[in-house]
């Protein structure tokens, strides 16, 4: 049995879960998946028997456990370092922190009036001013790694890492409510949208039992 375990939620709704499942699965890391469906009669005390926030995802190593996505990114960059979950460079490094905290903590209005599910595409889903001007931030953060990055790779930082596990859910809510997007920011979301681990977790998603009603 693999000495991780990591406790997500539905993967059809599930955003936060999305993220560290990227990393390990992605990465080829060895983990046992521990899904509890959500909003459902006992989720919350299913949840508290592995995560002290009773919140998904949590990563279980051992002892040790960790919740909240970008904690549990941060702790994988430092038990796999060989993976270079974040950029080598301390410059881009840094950038590659400020921007996953950035999405960790804002665009309020975006998830709220587009949120999570990889039901079939939403396109009469009207967007107020304030999201329009979080998916114009999005696009910047997007435009302004992949121009660091150049040739080096498709993802923000050229390689696959924490940053683009942050910004994963935001392509797969774009995708499904038909967000225009310019040359530059549609070949980042089609790179993230080709991964074999992303088509894993939609297919599965799709495949779900359980659906929600925002």
């Amino acid at each position: 049995m693999p000495d991780l375990r990591l406790v997500i939620g539905n993967k059809r709704y599930s955003s936060w879960s999305l993220r560290p499942w990227l990393a390990l699965v992605h990465h080829g890391v060895p983990f046992e998946e521990i899904l509890i469906p959500l909003y459902r009669e006992g989720s919350k005390e299913a949840i508290l028997r592995h995560s002290p926030s009773g919140k998904v995802p949590a990563l279980i190593d051992g002892g040790t456990t960790v919740w909240d996505s970008l904690a549990i990114l941060e702790y994988l960059a430092e038990r796999f370092p060989e993976r270079d979950l974040w950029p080598r460079d301390p410059a881009r490094r840094a950038l590659a922190r400020s921007i996953s905290a950035e999405m960790h903590s804002g665009f309020a209005s975006l998830r709220s009036e587009l949120p999570m599910d990889l039901a079939p595409p939403d396109l009469g889903r009207s967007r107020s001013d304030a999201t329009e001007a979080d998916i114009a931030r999005v696009s910047t953060i997007w435009r302004q790694c992949r121009a660091a990055a150049g040739a080096q790779g498709p993802f923000l930082f050229g390689a696959f890492g924490a940053a683009d596990c942050m910004y994963a859910p935001v392509v797969l809510r774009l995708d499904r409510y038909r967000v225009p997007l310019d040359p530059a920011c549609r070949a980042y979301a089609d790179a993230i949208l080709d991964l074999p681990a992303m088509r894993r977790w939609v297919e599965a998603g799709m495949a779900e039992p359980w659906v929600l009603t925002f």
